[in-house]
C-alpha cells in the first residue's frame, strides 16, 4: 500500500516519528488551512479550518505498509493521545471518484493519506477560531522564548501556505 501524508505546518521540517519516505512535494491539494490553533508551544499553528480559503498543501510518502501504522506514527509525532479518537484525518483511496481529495491522490498513485485533524483552538477552548485580531492580540502578547519560538514558527511555514491571517499578522506584527 502507497501511503502519504498530507502537510502544512511544522510536521514538514521536523518530522521526528514520522517516516517520512524523501522530500515534501509542493503540488498538494488545496484545502483549508488558517494559523488558527494556539498550540502547546506557543506558537499560533496551522490547522484545518473550514471557513479558510483553500492553499496548497504539500505531501510525502510515508515508509509504512499499513494504514494504522502511518496513523499511529502521526499520532505519535503530534504528541495525542491515545484515547483521542479525533486528531487524524485518513483516506483510503478506493479506486472510484468520491470527490477532489481521492482524485487528486489516485492521480499521483496514492491508496491512502493521512493528515492532522487538530481542530481551532483559542482562548483554550478546542474548536473554536480566533479572529483575526485575537490572532493579533495573542502574538503580540507574547515574550521572550515564546515570541521567538512563534516568529521562528510562522517564518519557516512554506510561502505556499499564503493565508489571511499569515498576511495581517506580517503586515502589522512584522513577523
Amino acid at each position: 500500500m502507497k501511503i502519504a501524508c498530507l502537510g502544512w505546518g511544522s510536521l514538514i521540517w521536523k518530522y521526528g516519528p514520522l517516516p517520512v519516505d524523501g522530500e515534501w512535494k509542493p503540488d498538494g491539494p488545496a484545502l483549508p488551512v488558517e494559523f488558527c490553533r494556539v498550540s502547546d508551544g506557543g506558537e499560533l499553528a496551522t490547522a484545518l479550518c473550514m471557513n479558510a480559503p483553500a492553499v496548497p498543501v504539500l505531501w510525502a510518502w510515508l515508509s509504512v505498509t499499513t494504514l494504522s501504522q502511518a496513523c499511529e506514527a502521526l499520532r505519535k509525532r503530534e504528541a495525542i493521545p491515545e484515547a483521542r479518537c479525533d486528531g487524524i484525518g485518513s483516506l483510503l483511496i478506493t479506486g472510484r471518484n468520491c470527490g477532489f481529495l481521492s482524485s487528486w491522490a489516485a492521480e499521483r498513485g496514492i491508496d491512502a493519506l493521512i493528515w492532522t485533524g487538530l481542530p481551532p483552538r483559542s482562548a483554550a477552548m478546542e474548536g473554536r477560531v480566533p479572529t483575526v485580531d485575537e490572532a493579533i492580540a495573542y502574538l503580540d502578547s507574547l515574550t521572550g522564548e515564546t515570541r521567538d519560538h512563534a516568529r521562528d514558527y510562522l517564518n519557516r511555514v512554506p510561502a505556499q501556505i499564503s493565508t489571511p491571517y499569515r498576511k495581517v499578522i506580517t503586515d502589522v506584527l512584522g513577523l
